[in-house]
Parts: C-alpha cells; structure tokens; sequence
C-alpha cells in the first residue's frame, strides 16, 4: 500500500505500544512453563502473533479477553513440526535453540525479508554444541536434527544478540549445567531484557561479565508478566517532538532495560531537553545541534537518529553502522538511497553515518524497502516537508506496530 503524508503541525498524546521483543520473549516462556501465565500489554504486531501461532502449536493454549492474554503452558513438545516465524529474526533465533534441546525433527521457517537475513551462526556454533542443523546454506529454512548438550562454550556474539538470547532461554532446559562465554557480545541491552524476563518466568543464570553460568534440569514457572512499551517505536515521535511538532508520549518506562531507551542519550547529545511529567514525556528541542551518538549497542535507533539529524544544523555523526548489515534492509544503504529523493546528504565512512541537517527537504515518492522502521521514520519526516511526501511499502509497519498511520492521522493539528 502507498501512504501519503502532508507537511503539517502535530499536536496529541501518543500512548506508546508494546515492546514486540519483550512481547514475544515473554510468549515464549509462558509457552515453555506448567501452569497458566497472564501476560497483560500484549501487542499484535505480526512478531507477535507468529510467536503466539508457533507456541500453540507445541501444545500452548492461548487465550485473550481483554487487555490480558492466558496462556496455558502445559505441553509435550511435538517430535517431528514445522514453526513459520513471520518476518520475525528474533523470533527465528529463539524458537530454534528452543528446539535443539528436544528430540526429534524441527524446521524453521519464515517469509519476506527474513528469508534473505544470513543465519549462519547456527551452522557454525551448534556443531560445537552437539546439535545437528541443516540450512539452506546458511539461509532459511532451517532443520534441527537432535538436540545441544551441556557443556562450556565459547561463542561469537558480534553477529546479533538474538542469538545469545536463544541459547540462555534453551540451555538451562538440558539436564547437565552449562557455561556459555561470549567474545565480542553487543547490543549487551537485549540481553539483559532477556535475563529479566527469564528471571519473571523462573529461570536463574548466575552472569560474570560475557560469562553465563546455566544451572542444568531448571523449568519455566508460570507467571504475571507485563509488556513494557516499546522504546524502539518511541523513537521516531521523539525525534519528531525534538524537530518541533507538539506531541507527547506515554506509557514508557526510564528504568527499561530496552537498548532503545538510548534514544533519551541521544536527545541530550543533541542538546535537547526531555521533560518527565507524572505520566508522560515532552520534548524541547529549540535549542538543538549536531550530534555523535554512538549507536552500536542499539542500531534500531538509527533510523529515528537520522529523522532527529534532519533538524540540527551541520553534520551528526552516528556510529555502528556496520550493525546495519543483516537487518530487514540493508539498513544504512537504504536510508542514504531514500532520504537523498528529499534532498538529504548522508555519507556511510566505513562504521560511521554522517548526515548533513539543517536544511529544506523536497517532495518526493519513497520506498520503505519492506522495513518498518524505515517507513516510519519516512513517514514522521513527510510531515515537516510543506508538500508532503508518499510512502511506497507503507504495510510494513504491521511488523511492530500496526496502528502507526492511525496514530500519525489522529496528531494531526487541524484548523
């Protein structure tokens, strides 16, 4: 679908959706435990609801009334099954160590982007680890035969997090203890937020800096758990109320241990003031400017850093672009490639993004390469060029948030 979008004053309230990584962390583990989980905040984002279809079909019963979803964990995991992960990478990467510590026959699969996401890793690290995979060549599908065994593993971390999370949530499921040693880790947030939920749903890992130690023979417990709202979502209307337009957020937490509460680093780099109100969050940005942010840990901000960079006279500078790589689009290309249609200069040097802000954006048609974020952030920018802009791929951003172009609508200052 095409979206069009008008240059004009925003002006509303924003309550924040769910966090579709806490949501489908949290999914996963009530799936994996006895006993029945009430998990209130739940999104719909398609994310989320590939993770709900993967764990109903190993046994999970699911129910929503409401603003809570009842999931009945109580289950015999299937021997032999075939899990569709959507377009989801982290979901991909969490189902398939899950399913390398049972017995039997499973295939991930998934559609759209993620198809073309390189997944190497499992080849290479779950040979070491006792498990028997096959790929298409490192690509989707994926076939796990037989499962990992207990042990101490050293493990490259550099490729995603995702990864690492997988391991934590399976290894302690194994009957033996194990030890996981993690060399170049990044994006460390996620796996806190990971280590978080683990612990809501009864799984203990001791941590010594990129050191896990997994006590074997441990078992989910059904929990309450409550999905935070997604800070990565967040970050495209603060860099809108940083640029001027007269919105303010609700629902985030400042204690989240979301990579993308990074973007609050970034507003104040950029000289802007963050307002904290007893239940929301403005933005003054009158007095901003250039800026370095390093973005290496959370590279989902990029796209909102560029929108925030559009705004501040001269150059900024963003680094951890080679994080950009194997995400829904080659991230850094394609915001270079769109945003130079309305006349912004980015330059990619080596690891580095520099964008050249401060002056006038022009009319044009873009593309969002089938990346949600980076048609919402196309669409935030549109609305400070006067004769609008039209998004080409608008429906990607049913991925992590599906009411984005009715909240974009229903902000709109109208005379």
């Amino acid at each position: 679908m095409e979206k069009k979008i008008k240059g004009i004053q925003l002006s509303g309230r924003i309550s924040v959706p769910p966090s579709k990584s806490d949501g489908q962390r949290a999914v996963l583990c009530a799936g994996l435990a006895a006993g029945k989980s009430i998990i209130s905040n739940l999104g719909a984002s398609n994310d989320e609801l590939a993770m709900i279809r993967n764990i109903q079909q190993f046994g999970a019963k699911v129910e929503v009334h409401d603003k809570e979803t009842t999931i009945d964990g109580s289950f015999v995991f299937p021997s032999e099954a075939e899990f569709n992960c959507g377009e989801s990478g982290l979901g991909m990467r969490l189902m398939t160590s899950v399913c390398a510590v049972f017995d039997g026959k499973h295939t991930l699969t998934g559609e759209g982007s993620i198809l073309k996401r390189s997944q190497l890793f499992f080849d290479e690290e779950f040979p070491k680890m006792g498990g028997q995979i096959e790929s298409n060549n490192g690509f989707l599908p994926l076939t796990v035969n037989g499962h990992l065994k207990a042990g101490r593993y050293t493990v490259d971390g550099s490729q995603s997090s995702q990864y690492i999370s997988g391991l934590l949530m399976a290894l302690p499921l194994l009957k033996a203890d194990s030890e996981l040693i993690v060399e170049n880790l990044r994006s460390k947030p996620y796996i806190d937020m990971t280590l978080a939920t683990l612990a809501a749903f009864g799984i203990t890992i001791e941590v010594e800096g990129n050191h896990y130690i997994l006590a074997g023979n441990q078992m989910y417990s059904a929990s309450k758990y409550k999905v935070e709202s997604d800070w990565s979502s967040a970050s495209c209307w603060l860099a809108a109320a940083a640029l001027g337009q007269k919105i303010e957020l609700s629902g985030l937490s400042i204690s989240s241990k979301q990579a993308d509460v990074a973007m609050l680093d970034a507003l104040n780099a950029a000289n802007c003031t963050v307002e904290f109100l007893v239940d929301s969050i403005r933005v003054d940005g009158e007095n901003r400017r250039a800026f370095t942010f390093d973005a290496t840990d959370c590279p989902d901000l990029f796209p909102a850093l560029v929108v925030l960079a559009l705004g501040c006279s001269g150059k900024s500078i963003v680094k951890g672009v080679r994080r950009l790589k194997n995400k829904e689009s080659d991230r850094g290309i394609v915001l270079q490639e769109e945003f130079s249609k309305l006349g912004v200069r980015i330059e990619l040097n080596e690891d580095e993004m520099h964008i050249y802000g401060g002056s006038l954006m022009k009319s044009a048609i873009v593309n969002s390469h089938n990346d949600h974020r980076i048609a919402m952030c196309l669409g935030i920018a549109g609305t400070f060029i006067e004769e609008g802009i039209t998004v080409h791929g608008a429906e990607a951003v049913a991925k992590s948030y599906p009411t984005f172009w009715e909240e974009l609508d229903n902000v709109e200052l109208r005379d």
